[in-house]
């Protein structure tokens, strides 16, 4: 049988022992709760000692917890799959050891939230017919694959490597556009790599929590600008984990 520690969570700002409800992590159902160090607390349920698995199961019940729990505190996400030995040792070497440290990021977190936009082309041929259109080159060599019935391979990658090109320019100068439309609205932000040819922008946000409507109307009017062109995925609050992110070291 698995020796039994605890599940890390969340690092967040309360005094007080609080039970957040049977939602831990695996099979068990296990509450979830808070242990304290003066105006501090770590968020943990009983768990055995063992490797979790990075599982969409997994993650969305690490997710869920930590979404719990910054409803009623501010908090700093820690990372997935941290289990201590013990609360002892998590009151000593996460709460007691990191106590300044801890405090400063969460007085840093408390008015703040995360946003995320993801823009995404709803349709890619009318992007490539306006590529090819637009830029000489691509559209001389295309017709020339075409009379000639498909062309020489080397011409076939070229072309490929030209579109990519263009449309990688062109992703760059739709992201900027967008983007402008939040200047000013966001402490800070992260951009992830686009991942195919559709997405042009996934971006998060920090954003102070008084800016939160100002930003609610900047996506509405960076919407109706692209007129159904380009497709917004917007979600948030969400847990601050592309800014914060709490690595314990045993």
């Amino acid at each position: 049988m698995s020796e039994q520690g605890q599940y890390l969570y969340a690092i967040v700002a309360i005094n007080e022992e609080k039970s957040f409800g049977p939602i831990g992590i695996g099979n068990q159902n296990s509450e979830v709760y808070s242990v304290c160090y003066r105006d501090i607390g770590a968020v943990i349920s009983d768990s055995p000692i063992f490797h979790y698995p990075v599982t969409r199961e997994n993650t969305i019940a690490h997710q869920k917890v930590m979404e719990e729990v910054m409803k009623q505190y501010p908090m700093l996400p820690v990372r997935f799959g941290t289990i201590g030995e013990g609360i002892h040792l998590i009151m000593e070497k996460v709460l007691k050891a990191r106590y300044e440290e801890l405090r400063d990021s969460l007085n840093y977190m408390r008015d703040k939230m995360e946003l995320g936009l993801k823009a995404i082309w709803p349709d890619m041929k009318p992007i490539f017919q306006e590529i090819a259109e637009k830029n000489k080159d691509i559209g001389q060599l295309k017709q020339r694959l075409l009379q000639k019935r498909g062309g020489s391979q080397r011409d076939q990658v070229r072309l490929g490597e030209m579109v990519k090109e263009a449309l990688d320019a062109r992703k760059v100068h739709e992201e900027q556009a967008i983007l402008r439309s939040f200047h000013g609205l966001w402490v800070e932000q992260k951009i992830s790599a686009p991942f195919g040819d559709q997405i042009v922008t996934n971006t998060a946000f920090l954003v102070e929590k008084d800016k939160e409507g100002a930003f609610d109307r900047a996506v509405e009017d960076v919407t109706a600008m692209y007129d159904g062109n380009m497709k917004f995925k917007y979600v948030g609050p969400v847990p601050p984990c592309n800014f914060v992110e709490i690595v314990v070291k045993w």
